[in-house]
């Protein structure tokens, strides 16, 4: 079974350790982050994922990031998302336990907690008892499984519904209020959403390492660091990246050296 969920957290470096735990797990599938209350009560309210990592002691007080935030869930939905706490103290664990919280993690989240979370998860899912098969298979044929679809994404504008393959977008460009998707036959299509918007939406390999750019990891072709620029694959681009999005950087270079890999 698949699990959609976010992280909030004010710490931007916690939320990339987490997502990169779970990134490790089919069975999770990423759909956002926020880093203050507001933002993550509007973004559980507009996508609905079934698990939330949730951060109650932040260290930016201005976040505003406490367990209250399931209190203002039940003013709006009838089912309420799991909520997994992460955090570095044990303090809290008494008033999560008063508000039925599923799971309460010690940061930096590990991998084996995930791991009992989803057994935990898929146990206390009903087994259906099962039915007698109605079909007869041919044993000769085998069965086909529908391998998971591709992100599409729509671009709306006054009628106009233009569909684009996540898996083409090379990066995205900050522009003003808008936002202007690079594809990888080297169109350009501007989306009237703001770069912030798209960073919350995209999963990976998008990655943001500027204020002005996130970039399809998978068409990173060079990395200099001594330059601060990212260089495009079958392209003369290069991207800055901030000292802000540094351990964005470095977690590609991690990710790219623990595949299938040669360094010379």
């Amino acid at each position: 079974m698949t699990y959609s969920y976010i992280i909030i957290d004010d710490n931007e470096d916690s939320i990339l350790k987490t997502k990169a735990v779970a990134d490790c797990f089919l069975e999770l599938s990423f759909v956002g982050k926020a880093q203050n209350y507001e933002d993550g009560l509007n973004l559980i309210l507009e996508y609905n994922p079934q698990l939330v990592f949730l951060e109650i002691d932040p260290t930016d007080p201005n976040s505003n990031l406490s367990i209250t935030l399931l209190n203002e869930l039940h003013r709006y939905l009838n089912v309420i998302p799991k909520i997994i706490i992460t955090t570095t103290k044990k303090d809290f664990t008494y008033e999560c336990i008063k508000h039925q919280v599923t799971d309460y993690f010690i940061k930096p989240v590990a991998r084996i907690d995930l791991i009992k979370l989803l057994l935990k998860l898929d146990k206390s899912v009903p087994q259906e008892d099962p039915k007698p098969a109605t079909n007869t298979i041919n044993p000769e044929k085998p069965v086909q499984l529908q391998a998971q679809q591709p992100l599409v994404l729509c671009i709306k504008s006054y009628g106009d519904y233009r569909y684009i393959n996540a898996n083409d977008i090379c990066y995205l460009q900050a522009d003003n209020n808008s936002t202007d998707l690079h594809l990888n036959n080297g169109e350009i299509v501007t989306a009237f959403k703001t770069l912030k918007h798209f960073e919350a939406l995209v999963p990976q390999p998008f990655v943001r390492i500027h204020n002005s750019y996130i970039v399809n990891k998978n068409y990173i072709s060079r990395i200099h660091t001594g330059n601060t620029v990212c260089y495009i694959k079958n392209t003369t681009t290069k991207l800055p990246f901030s000292k802000t999005y540094k351990t964005n950087i470095d977690l590609i270079i991690s990710e790219i050296s623990a595949g299938n890999y040669l360094e010379i």
